[in-house]
């Protein structure tokens, strides 16, 4: 493994690379294009193939073709392998000598914390929040924030919601850094719900909440007729409602952080029952 693990320490060891392979550990399990991830680290054609033939070399990255496109995402199985080697050989099992922290406790029984992040905080992580919290709010503390927040909810989302029976009155557009401070309640769970927070660097989250990405096409992008800008709107909440309605049956209390990861991550690859 010495051989390998040293392969893998090379491709991350430049930069563009870890940035690269950084980001689609954010966007895993989805598979990304690669002129969507040109875009999102602001690489040339040329330098992003080059890292991202690195990074497959290195059994860190796997490639797929969907139709014309070739789409990539991160390799857990190679990088778990780098780390096992890394916690086993080189740290000899000490886990909280080598990184110095402890892993959050598992099974606990709680009202757990769960956060959905998007770009505008306007319609799909306000969609999330409140999806969960009318259906599972006596289990979860939910809350929603965006990474450059519009000043106003979008009023097509809001129409929605309403029509939906929910109850918006005490919804806001929030940034980010409020659940970043100090004072802010430790979060168990992050889920980005757009590309384009998901492909932010953010400092990491206290505590070491699960993750998943769960991305959503913005409706607030939609053109069109107001009956089309609805339909918009509509396609994004049937999809976050399908995901979060399996993520609220799962056993939170009795799963450990492992096999929670694995079924969130599932969920993201679950086609979407709009």
């Amino acid at each position: 493994m010495e051989k390998e693990a040293i392969t893998q320490l090379t491709a991350l060891a430049h930069p563009r690379r870890l940035r690269l392979f950084r980001l689609l550990m954010r966007r895993y399990p989805e598979q990304v294009a690669a002129g969507d991830l040109a875009q999102a680290l602001g690489l040339p054609a040329s330098s992003l193939s080059a890292a991202l033939t690195q990074l497959r070399q290195a059994g860190l990255v796997t490639q797929s073709r969907h139709g014309t496109s070739l789409r990539y995402a991160a390799d857990l199985g190679g990088a778990g392998a780098l780390t096992d080697y890394l916690i086993a050989d080189c740290c000899r099992g000490r886990v909280e000598t080598c990184f110095d922290k402890k892993l959050p406790e598992a099974n606990m029984t709680k009202t757990w914390n769960v956060l959905f992040v998007c770009s505008g905080n306007s319609a799909r992580s306000i969609f999330a929040e409140t999806i969960l919290r009318d259906w599972a709010g006596d289990r979860f503390n939910v809350f929603s924030a965006g990474t450059r927040p519009q000043s106003t909810l979008n009023p097509f989302a809001l129409e929605l919601l309403r029509a939906k029976g929910h109850d918006t009155g005490a919804l806001r557009a929030k940034h980010v850094s409020e659940f970043q401070e100090q004072s802010a309640p430790q979060m168990d769970f992050v889920f980005t719900v757009c590309d384009t927070a998901a492909n932010e660097e953010c400092p990491p989250w206290p505590g070491q909440p699960i993750t998943g990405h769960w991305g959503q096409p913005d409706p607030v992008a939609a053109t069109g007729t107001a009956a089309e800008k609805r339909l918009a709107f509509q396609q994004a909440y049937g999809g976050l409602k399908h995901r979060i309605k399996a993520f609220a049956a799962l056993p939170v209390d009795t799963l450990d952080r492992a096999s929670l990861q694995r079924q969130i991550d599932d969920i993201a690859r679950e086609k979407e029952d709009l």
